[in-house]
């Protein structure tokens, strides 16, 4: 049990399974029904560091997640990807900009790869992306 409760610690969950009825004991329903997404997701993200493998795959790990829990996702991921090879699938770039190595696919087929600051001052795809978004952020209604 000391182990299931470090790793939740480290998943930043501990203190919302406390929260619940029985605690560590709560039956929460098949698939983890009656948690929000990313307190589903951070339940996952502690299942991974108790299994400890050296290479972890995240698909959108932030792809559904609310505002409340995006930080103690993104601490999450942090304490599970610590020395360990990542591939992650995302299309936020708070996500992936600080990969070692961004892979931009396109119908099928990878067009570039790079850190963030090389992806930035080559033309393509990633720094097109990168520049919408920030037009778009500061999109004002009037």
């Amino acid at each position: 049990m000391d182990e299931v409760i470090a790793a939740a610690k480290k998943a930043c969950c501990h203190d919302f399974i406390m929260a619940l009825p029985e605690g560590y004991e709560t039956v929460i329903g098949e698939n983890g029904a009656s948690l929000s997404g990313g307190e589903r997701q951070r339940i996952s993200i502690a299942r991974a560091i108790m299994k400890d493998a050296p290479i972890i795959i995240l698909d959108e790990a932030t792809a559904n997640v609310d505002p409340e829990n995006e930080k103690d996702l993104m601490e999450a991921i942090e304490a599970l990807t610590k020395e360990k090879t990542i591939l992650m699938i995302a299309h936020r770039l708070k996500t992936v900009r600080n990969a070692d190595k961004i892979f931009v696919v396109d119908k099928g087929k990878i067009v570039q790869a790079g850190s963030h600051e090389q992806l930035m001052h080559k033309e393509g795809i990633y720094k097109n992306f990168i520049l919408v978004r920030k037009q778009a952020v500061s999109w004002k209604l009037t």
